[in-house]
């Protein structure tokens, strides 16, 4: 295998994880890696608006707001008006949306990150040009992107799936 296919296989295997890391989501969940994060970040910061949560998340907030709704339909968050500023709308959890992420498998950036924080402040760097250049070099430097490790789009809805074997092997260590 030469250099080229090398880097393919690579990013392969990433895309491939991040596959794989949804689908698991979904089915032990029943929700998408950024519905899980923006719960968490309700979860984390009292009386949130949407645009805060918008910003601790790194979306936009009409993304964010496509979300929520979504969620607010499975009865998983409830939202309300300010008493104090009618012009501003904060999210709330419900008892059933804190129940699943007491049970939710972890994020995969969640994972990622723990790992990438142990490396040495140079292989940190030395990662990101790398990643930045390959992005440049697949003309997606234009390509909005939040950190959120995740297949499709930001704002879908939660799908089943079967279990992959990467899935079932860890479930039966």
């Amino acid at each position: 295998m030469d250099r080229i296919d090398d880097v393919l296989v690579a990013l392969r295997r990433v895309i491939r994880a991040t596959d794989l890391h949804s689908k698991h989501l979904a089915k032990t969940t029943g929700l998408t890696a950024p519905q899980i994060l923006l719960m968490q970040a309700i979860r984390d910061h009292e009386r949130v608006t949407i645009g805060e949560l918008a910003n601790k998340i790194s979306l936009s907030q009409a993304t964010v707001t496509t979300i929520l709704d979504r969620l607010e339909k499975k009865q998983l968050i409830y939202r309300e008006r300010s008493a104090q500023d009618k012009r501003k709308v904060h999210a709330y959890l419900t008892d059933q949306a804190v129940e699943i992420l007491k049970s939710s498998p972890v994020p995969l950036q969640e994972h990622f990150a723990r790992q990438f924080s142990d490396l040495q402040e140079w292989e940190q760097t030395m990662i990101i040009a790398s990643l930045q250049r390959v992005a440049h070099m697949m003309d997606a430097c234009h390509i909005d992107a939040s950190p959120v490790l995740d297949v499709g789009t930001l704002d879908r809805q939660g799908s089943s799936g079967e279990k992959s074997g990467l899935y079932q092997d860890i479930e039966q260590k």
